[in-house]
């Protein structure tokens, strides 16, 4: 988090502290500064503010739109997803509905068309959850066509753009959009929904008591909301020339690791998320890489970056085809500068040598 976000995030526990749903002063002043948050971060996704809600968390966000979603589907049995979402949205599927549809992607991990439309065409789907752009690999659906399909059938679609808000435009056409204020430099521990107007849902939870809030049962916490909307606002003012800077950044690193022998760069080259790349090193292990590169100062990713706490194979690389043996992902903040690239670049080839010498492979 940056200076600005953190002085938010202290001015938040200095004037917000109080219940927003009670009449004193205190809490009128806490609802008005929850009413300011909504209504910056409904910009930024070009909404209104009526539409956007808080929640405890992203995970709580999936699970209550896409049950509320399905509920409202009387008699429709599936929820169709495409194979590489993140565990988040494939567990609050399984939960929704008593049936999961698993749409294939290509090795860019662009969704199937046509396998989709074939998907949304059955009776039995209520809704369909797309990701806006991959966490892992850093490919960004083509959402005006994936719409369209989902639209022309009648069936809502709930969009998961938790890696994508605050690093890119945010996508239109949707039912329901899931947002994470952690991902474009806000705090932990609150989640975004917003739902279209448009958008039918019922209830599949205990009523809470009242006053309360169906998406945030127990209240939300004001200090995180306005953090959060701050975190965005100042990313909206650098998205271009960050995503620029950034993506050239990435540009280098792809080019430089494909060309050390052995090493598979996944995701689209250009239809992408501007601060994600992932490779694959044959021959090293992905545990011994996130040891090593931290040792030098690198803090990156491995396994599967949607399991937490874990560092198993890749299942977002093993729907695309993909090397899923010693993955790196990297996700540069806008801190990251062009000498700490030039020093990844010097640095990994050597690491990479180190492990496979040490496994007794060689280059």
């Amino acid at each position: 988090m940056t200076e600005r976000v953190r002085e938010a995030l202290q001015a938040g526990f200095a004037q917000g502290w109080a219940d927003p749903h009670r009449l004193a002063s205190e809490g009128r002043q806490a609802r008005q500064i929850l009413d300011g948050a909504r209504e910056a971060i409904a910009d930024a996704l070009g909404t209104e503010a009526s539409t956007v809600h808080f929640t405890a968390s992203v995970h709580t966000a999936l699970e209550r739109a896409l049950a509320g979603m399905a509920a409202a589907r009387r008699g429709r049995t599936s929820v169709v997803v495409s194979a590489i979402e993140r565990d988040a949205v494939m567990h609050a599927a399984a939960w929704a509905a008593p049936s999961v549809t698993e749409v294939p992607v290509d090795t860019a991990g662009h969704v199937d068309e046509a396998a989709l439309a074939a998907a949304v065409a059955s009776p039995e789907t209520a809704v369909v959850a797309l990701q806006h752009a991959n966490q892992e690999i850093g490919t960004i659906q083509r959402l005006d066509h994936l719409g369209a399909v989902v639209r022309d059938a009648g069936v809502p679609l709930l969009v998961d753009a938790s890696s994508s808000i605050g690093h890119v435009k945010a996508p239109t056409g949707w039912d329901a959009l899931v947002a994470h204020p952690a991902d474009w430099g806000g705090p932990a521990g609150i989640g975004v929904l917003a739902l279209a107007p448009r958008t039918r849902w019922l209830p599949r939870w205990p009523e809470a008591p009242s006053p309360a809030d169906e998406w945030a049962p127990g209240g939300v916490s004001v200090p995180l909301a306005l953090a959060a909307a701050v975190a965005l606002q100042e990313r909206g003012e650098t998205l271009a020339r960050t995503g620029a800077r950034l993506g050239e950044y990435v540009n280098r690193i792809r080019s430089a690791v494909a060309t050390i022998a052995g090493v598979e760069v996944h995701g689209d080259p250009v239809e992408r998320l501007p601060h994600v790349v992932t490779f694959s090193c044959l021959y090293a292990s992905g545990e011994e890489l996130v040891s090593r590169l931290d040792r030098e100062g690198f803090a990156i990713g491995s396994g599967s970056a949607c399991v937490t706490g874990t560092l198993a194979p890749s299942r977002v690389l093993g729907a695309v085809g993909a090397l899923t043996h010693g993955n790196v992902r990297l996700a540069l903040h806008p801190g990251v500068s062009a000498a700490d690239v030039d020093r990844f670049i010097a640095v990994l080839p050597r690491v990479v040598e180190q492990l496979r010498d040490e496994a007794g492979v060689g280059a």
